[in-house]
């Protein structure tokens, strides 16, 4: 470990931030001088920080300036992890070589860069030569989050005919081509089947030790270069990983800035969520059967059991626990799947199969689910029924087909454990986001992360604001006189809504809380508006956002990610609708098990859990009204719980200071003026 002290102070990180400003052609920030300073102190002294930075504070350079600094005296790499691909291609792609570039003159030597991922964003070489077989059932897929559908490899000698078959095609000429394999510098993309017939996870790949072209995999390229680097960028999965199963996918620093740190929690639980159903067992027996001379019908009925068995549990949380017969069955799909990994072995310990490997690990995923649910009891974790269409959150709800398979589901009940001792212990670690306290408090995620409690690590939380005068810039209206929102969306929040957007002219950003209301809204209002409303799901995200933000008159529809997605500064988004305060779904098993475990621990666990998440999501969601100093506009909230619950006072105190208020005729006055309208157009 350095030696306290080491880094360059305080004092010289901000002569660095003001050299890369002045020359970048920028102002200085007192927020973002005051955040450098901090993030600098804090790596000096080891202690954690969260610092939350209002929009526009330029939060990228008042931490990679510290880090840049310490990482080039330190024997180990810092990291800088994101929640989302465009702030790590962001921060990769422009923030890092134009902040290098003006610092040059000023450093000793040249900062060397390394950008890691999980395996699965890189092409396999080894798969793309041949050496696994072809993925010719469904077992590839459904071992593959958010893929639910398998399809045969394309290549007929004739050349292949389906689109799918001709990004294959491609994809395997790329990877001849690319220096890296990364995904994401493949342009255009592909869908996540097409990437499946060329990537392996990395419980498939054979391993450095035995695949023949190790010396040519990106991903081991990628690792080696990033245990060398001054400094990585990987993602907060990745930090699931390493946390929870440590496997030692990144390398060992001493330093990790987490953007977008209000997302960790969520990232973390997702990124090792684990699923297991009669379908996936199924898949684990063909690929099997296929690759090996394991012995595989013991394991065929024991999946055919766990159907049986599971098939009358309801979707939702198994609050009770497992029964008598679940446990059994689960049981023998874990013994008779210890049975098959042991009779599948490979015969030497030389020997290479890749379609051995893919089968065995597909084999080994269902055992560790087994063992898994069968000490969710023990371990802390939540156990969950799930059917097509069932939780799928920022998609809108899909009544679940009830008399579908279930697949069984487990998570952690809270990961604040397991990042105290995989995260935080043994590394300084810097938290930041523009929407990480509510009010001035910082707790409630300091507590989800795990530093509260019982010998948790010190640490500091600051605010150091934002260089934007919101009073001024905005106005957040909450609609008082609307009914209280249900399902889908009303007649009196589509009424609400045109009068907005006519008041406008347009330029509305519409953020909804499922597909399915804001596809209602979006064709109701093509009735009613002579502007263009565009919706999520018509075309790419990225196209859709281009076309919003080059057309002052255009307005856009859609779901969860553009709540946090879109960062479109000027006239071409002056006004925010919410149709609702973003509560967790009320059937959402994991809040539910944790607002029960809050209550059951004496605490107030609506506030703990469903209020704080909104709170984050509600900041998020106004936060993209006022992303430059000359932008001005409305945040428009349709639910008027947001002026008269209880909790009110606590969801408003995350938003940005706007002028607030709940009179309809003032507010379609001010955006009367925006527009450039004469008193009562539109109306």
């Amino acid at each position: 470990m350095r030696k306290k002290g080491d880094t360059q102070g305080p004092e010289q990180v901000l002569d660095l931030l003001d050299t890369a400003v002045s020359a970048m052609g920028g102002q200085n920030r007192p927020g973002q001088h005051e955040m450098a300073r901090q993030v600098a102190e804090a790596i000096e002294t080891g202690d954690h920080l969260l610092v939350q930075a209002g929009t526009g504070t330029g939060k990228s350079l008042a931490y990679l300036i510290p880090l840049i600094a310490h990482a080039l005296e330190s024997d180990k790499p810092a990291l800088v992890s994101t929640a989302t691909l465009a702030l790590q291609s962001q921060i990769v792609g422009r923030d890092l070589p134009r902040l290098l570039k003006t610092l040059e003159p000023k450093l000793p030597r040249e900062v060397d860069v390394a950008l890691l991922k999980g395996r699965s964003n890189y092409v396999c070489v080894h798969k793309t030569g041949g050496g696994f077989p072809d993925e010719d059932d469904d077992a590839g897929t459904l071992f593959m989050l958010g893929e639910d559908q398998a399809v045969p490899h394309p290549a007929p000698a004739s050349g292949p005919t389906s689109a799918l078959g001709r990004d294959v095609v491609r994809l395997r000429e790329w990877a001849q081509e690319t220096e890296t394999g990364d995904r994401d510098e493949l342009l255009p993309g592909v869908s996540d089947r097409a990437w499946r017939q060329v990537s392996v996870t990395s419980m498939e790949c054979l391993g450095a030790q035995k695949c023949p072209v190790a010396e040519e995999c990106f991903s081991e390229r990628a690792r080696a270069k990033a245990a060398v680097a001054d400094l990585v960028i990987t993602n907060h999965a990745m930090l699931a990983i390493a946390a929870f199963e440590g496997l030692a996918v990144l390398p060992d620093y001493d330093v990790v800035v987490i953007d977008e740190a209000h997302e960790l929690q969520d990232r973390v639980t997702g990124a090792v969520t684990g699923q297991l159903s009669g379908t996936i067992i199924s898949a684990a027996v063909a690929a099997a059967r296929k690759h090996t001379s394991a012995s595989l019908e013991p394991l065929a009925a024991a999946g055919r059991a766990f159907d049986q068995v599971f098939a009358p549990v309801p979707s939702g949380l198994l609050a009770a626990g497992l029964s008598e017969d679940q446990e059994m069955v689960l049981g023998h799909v874990r013994e008779s799947t210890r049975t098959a990994l042991s009779d599948s072995k490979p015969e030497g310990p030389d020997a290479v199969d890749g379609g051995r490997q893919m089968a065995r690990s597909r084999l080994l995923a269902v055992q560790e689910m087994c063992e898994r649910i069968l000490d969710a009891g023990n371990s802390g974790e939540v156990v969950w029924a799930s059917r097509t269409s069932t939780f799928a959150p920022g998609t809108g709800y899909t009544a679940p087909e009830e008399d579908s398979p279930p697949v069984i589901n487990v998570a952690p009940l809270s990961v604040a454990g397991r990042l105290r001792e995989g995260l935080f212990d043994g590394h300084t670690v810097v938290l930041t986001s523009a929407t990480l306290a509510i009010g001035a408090e910082f707790g409630p995620v300091a507590g989800a992360l795990g530093l509260l409690g019982a010998g948790a690590p010190k640490w500091t939380g600051t605010d150091v604001g934002s260089p934007f005068d919101y009073p001024r810039q905005g106005v957040l209206y909450v609609a008082k006189d609307l009914p209280k929102p249900g399902r889908g969306t009303s007649p009196e929040q589509l009424d609400e809504i045109e009068a907005l957007i006519k008041a406008s002219g347009g330029g509305a950003l519409g953020l909804f809380s499922s597909r399915r209301a804001a596809e209602e809204a979006a064709e109701a209002l093509r009735s009613r508006v002579d502007f263009p409303i565009l919706c999520q799901g018509e075309s790419t995200m990225s196209a859709l956002v281009k076309q919003f933000a080059e057309d002052d008159e255009t307005c856009l529809f859609g779901t969860m990610s553009l709540w946090q997605g879109v960062d479109v500064p000027g006239a071409s988004c002056r006004l925010v609708i919410m149709d609702r305060i973003p509560f967790p779904r009320p059937d959402d098993p994991l809040m539910t098990a944790r607002t029960r475990a809050v209550a059951k621990a004496g605490g107030n666990g609506f506030m703990s859990v469903s209020a704080t998440h909104a709170a984050v999501r509600l900041a998020q969601g106004a936060g993209r009204l006022i992303r430059a100093s000359g932008d001005k506009g409305v945040v428009a909230v349709l639910d008027s719980r947001l002026a008269t619950a209880r909790y009110g006072s606590f969801l408003r105190a995350a938003l940005p200071p706007f002028w607030a208020t709940t009179d309809r005729a003032v507010v379609l006055q001010a955006l009367q003026r925006l527009a450039g309208q004469p008193a009562d157009a539109g109306r």
